[in-house]
């Protein structure tokens, strides 16, 4: 009977976003075994509509009631609606929800990785990168992303997250004449697969306890009264779970991966992991935090802040003696995940739907911010930071899109996005009584100033850029 309840309650309309790309992976894989070498640019054009395609199903999801799929009936209610922020909860038991927190993590996938096909398309055959190749698993990773936002059970959880990283190893190691590149790959698999390894035994001892594998269950189980040694066996099934998401979004000390792995990749596949694969693991954070572990924020919460206050202070202290753009922009990618975990440490239940929101706000600041910066330094001939003095004497609009994003990445006007996302992370760490917290952010945002402000003002200053004039689009190797 309950098999037959779950074959009966899939819609298609809610999953409608994965499956289009999941298609169109495959679409761009076989179209370019056919297509002759001078229209291989065609799979990037097929790989837009692809995701410009997924986009439409969930603008028409967007208005609506919150939806749910993959539903078995008599489920318990979870611990947060709608209204209150954060993922909304359904009143079946259902392994995939569409609701608002599920879309904007799917635009904000979608959108990233529209952007990284666009960077791409200049460099494929200067990087001698394989078109159909890149396409297919850059599209097959954020399938991942898509289903990982709506999944509401760990093992959905899980299997998403695998699928978002597995093609992600593989990107990273597409320069395949280049050593470092595949040094890069290797690196980042080898630290991928002991972090899924210490997640999946988390998910174990989890299960193990509730014998349940879907949020709203789970988080009834563990707000019911435990013994001493059972309550220590989901304290460390919970932190052990958590580490597979603070991997993916490069938190303090399960950082390691990211200078390397970024410096290795080609740039457009940098970009993708500090943003749409970053987005992939803050969701995991906040679905896990939110719903499934919701009776445990007075444990998570300290933990997080732990986290976000060494994330920031390590990112933003070691990018300071960085001199090459990329590296650069790692250490500031884990500087500025420390800021998306700040209200993540809240530890109130009734606000925690409110403080979501801020992390939310400030992941799309970044996101887009990010993108940005890295599409300049793509477009710019060397990584090295002295190529950039004097840019804005040959490429002034590339430097003026430049300075700005670092101002708003900086939280300083004219970068007024930037600076209000960091009030609102402030607001919820003044909210949530950790004012210790917003103190080390306070002089985390001081250091960082010293390297986005040096960085913009080296674009404007004395010497030459011609050699930082040309674009990818001509010659030489970008790193």
């Amino acid at each position: 009977m309950a098999v037959a309840s779950l074959v009966q309650n899939i819609s298609y309309a809610q999953i409608a976003a994965p499956l289009v790309v999941a298609g169109g992976a495959l679409v761009v894989l076989v179209a370019e075994l056919f297509l002759p070498v001078r229209f291989k640019q065609v799979v990037s054009w097929l790989s837009l509509a692809v995701l410009g395609g997924a986009a439409a199903p969930d603008l028409a999801l967007w208005p609506g009631r919150v939806r749910g799929t993959f539903c078995m009936p008599q489920s318990a209610v979870g611990m947060f609606s709608l209204g209150q922020g954060g993922p909304a909860t359904m009143p079946e038991t259902c392994s995939y929800v569409a609701d608002r927190f599920t879309l904007i993590f799917q635009f904000i996938a979608l959108a990233g990785a529209f952007v990284v096909v666009l960077m791409s398309a200049s460099s494929m055959k200067r990087d001698r990168i394989p078109t159909g190749e890149y396409h297919f698993l850059l599209l097959a990773s954020v399938a991942g992303v898509l289903v990982l936002a709506g999944s509401r059970d760990l093992i959905s959880l899980t299997i998403a997250l695998e699928t978002v990283s597995l093609p992600a190893f593989a990107l990273v190691g597409l320069k395949r004449w280049s050593g470092r590149s595949s040094e890069a790959a290797l690196k980042f698999f080898l630290v991928s697969v002991a972090s899924t390894a210490v997640m999946l035994f988390g998910i174990s001892l989890i299960y193990g306890v509730t014998g349940n594998v879907h949020f709203g269950p789970v988080a009834l189980h563990l707000a019911a009264p435990m013994t001493g040694p059972v309550r220590h066996l989901v304290y460390l099934g919970a932190g052990l779970t958590l580490v597979g998401f603070a991997f993916k979004v490069s938190a303090v000390p399960f950082h390691f991966w990211t200078p390397d792995t970024y410096a290795g990749a080609p740039v457009p596949v940098a970009a993708y992991l500090s943003v749409v694969s970053k987005a992939a693991g803050f969701a995991g954070l906040i679905l896990l935090t939110g719903t499934a572990f919701s009776p445990l924020l007075h444990k998570t919460g300290p933990l997080l802040a732990v986290l976000a206050a060494l994330t920031m202070s390590v990112g933003n202290l070691v990018a300071l003696r960085q001199t090459d753009a990329v590296r650069l922009l790692a250490w500031s990618t884990i500087g500025q995940a420390g800021y998306v975990l700040v209200p993540l440490a809240a530890h109130d239940p009734q606000s925690y739907g409110r403080h979501v929101n801020a992390s939310i706000a400030y992941l799309i600041m970044y996101a887009a911010m990010n993108l940005g910066a890295f599409a300049v330094v793509h477009s710019v001939r060397g990584t090295g930071l002295e190529v950039y003095r004097g840019l804005a004497r040959t490429r002034p609009l590339a430097s003026v899109a430049l300075a700005f994003f670092l101002l708003c990445l900086a939280g300083l006007p004219p970068g007024v996005m930037g600076l209000f996302a960091k009030v609102a992370v402030f607001g919820a760490a003044a909210g949530s009584h950790l004012v210790w917290l917003a103190v080390v952010m306070a002089v985390n945002v001081v250091v960082a100033l010293y390297y986005y402000l040096a960085w913009a003002a080296r674009l404007f200053g004395s010497g030459s850029g011609s050699e930082g004039a040309v674009s990818v689009g001509g010659a030489g190797a970008g790193g």
